[in-house]
């Protein structure tokens, strides 16, 4: 057995009190999970946006308004709360608001875009602030206002899943975008990853930078910097083999009606050395790979091994068929079920759901799993934010979500209409 189904195994005979005691101590095991919401969202100079200020409660947030009206940039903007480069994983550079008159030509002024946001996290709220510095072009944070070191502090205090219309192919194309998509998932119960994989890329980085300029007497510079990427990225590929496990559980559990089960295995050469043998075994063998493979790294321009090689896999259990031969329905409903998965789990381990931001989700699923989609959502008591050009199609959730119209760069609350059918 794998060490991702032995972490399964062990993980399923654990009770619901059991996980969340564990977790988040008995005091909390004792009542209904919190639920993290963004209360007050602030947006300066972002994309369409010269200021914007939505004040919320806990319910699900629907944003109605024709295509390109600015819906996705506010799913952007929320993004930019965790650590990352952001669901469009676009440069910095390209969220600062341009002036409509302006040639696309005209760089936009050296000025700051900010979010800003005010939360409910486990512990009571707090403020979270991020944006542009012009001056090193780079990404600042804050915490109730003061500096943090580096993006991955947001990650303790708020986790964002997100599915959008770009990722409808996830499976189908190359593996960048599901490492990505599980790391996404590791932050959830574990800031620290993020800082992890910040770190191997940083050194992997500096390697390739050193081979390239082909330094005879940076050996040592060398040997350092491939012991930080044999520590650091042997931890990575742990995190991620530990989180396939534990949704697995999850998914084992889930019904299966609406949205399709799925085995999960993340692969990769890293993973192969943990599944049969130590930590320490892994790291010695990574750190061999990479000194034996300067003269190919070199030649080549890019790293050979490493756990930033590895791919997650995931199969259709009813139909027992990869994800990627699946049509793009199944994919969709493939997607939706491990965000769900990964709610539930971190419920189950940190007391509180993550934020989802579905841009465009519920316009491409049929009835029946739209309805599952909304009942999981309000079932799981956590913050959802979904756009759509049309209110019929969220008309079931009545009051029971807060809905903006967005156009003009501007929000306005409006209310969803119960009387007519979806």
């Amino acid at each position: 057995m794998s060490e991702a189904a032995r972490g399964a195994s062990l993980y399923a005979q654990s009770t619901y009190s059991d996980i969340v005691g564990a977790a988040i101590g008995d005091r909390a095991a004792a009542r209904l999970p919190a639920i993290a919401a963004v209360r007050r969202l602030t947006l300066t100079d972002f994309r369409c946006y010269d200021q914007l200020r939505l004040d919320l409660d806990v319910r699900p947030v629907v944003l109605i308004g024709d295509n390109g009206a600015g819906k996705t940039n506010i799913l952007e903007a929320l993004s930019y709360l965790v650590p990352g480069r952001g669901l469009r994983r676009a440069r910095l550079s390209e969220a600062i608001r341009r002036d409509a008159d302006a040639p696309s030509s005209i760089p936009a002024p050296a000025r700051r875009w900010a979010v800003a946001a005010q939360i409910d996290g486990l512990d009571g709220p707090v403020d979270l602030g991020t944006g542009l510095n012009p001056d090193t072009e780079k990404r600042v944070v804050h915490i109730d206002g003061a500096p943090a070191a580096n993006q991955a502090a947001l990650g303790a205090h708020l986790s964002v899943q997100w599915l959008t219309p770009a990722m409808d192919r996830l499976f189908a194309e190359g593996s960048a975008g599901r490492r990505r998509f599980l790391d996404r998932m590791v932050f959830g119960r574990d800031p620290a990853h993020a800082g992890r994989i910040t770190a191997y890329e940083h050194a992997m980085r500096e390697r390739a930078r050193l081979l390239e300029r082909g330094d005879q007497a940076a050996g040592d510079w060398l040997g350092a910097l491939e012991s930080t990427m044999a520590e650091k990225g042997v931890a990575i590929a742990a995190a991620r083999l530990d989180m396939a496990g534990r949704l697995a559980a999850q998914l084992d559990e889930a019904d299966e009606a609406a949205f399709p089960a799925a085995d999960l295995a993340v692969e990769g050469e890293v993973e192969a050395w943990l599944a049969s043998g130590t930590a320490l075994a892994a790291e010695d063998n990574l750190r061999r790979a990479l000194s034996g493979g300067r003269g190919q790294d070199a030649a080549s321009g890019r790293t050979a091994r490493g756990p930033h090689r590895s791919d997650l896999c995931v199969r259709h259990r009813g139909k027992a068929r990869p994800a990627a031969d699946c049509s793009t329905g199944e994919q969709k409903a493939l997607l939706i079920s491990l965000i769900l998965a990964q709610a539930r789990l971190q419920v189950a381990e940190r007391g509180r759901p993550p934020i989802l931001l579905l841009d465009e989700v519920a316009a491409h699923l049929d009835g029946a799993r739209r309805a599952a989609l909304f009942e999981a959502i309000l079932g799981l008591n956590l913050q959802a934010w979904m756009t759509g050009t049309e209110a019929a199609l969220f008309r079931p959730l009545g009051d029971r979500v807060q809905a903006f119209h967005i156009a003009d760069a501007r929000a306005s609350a409006t209310e969803l209409d119960t009387d007519k059918e979806a």
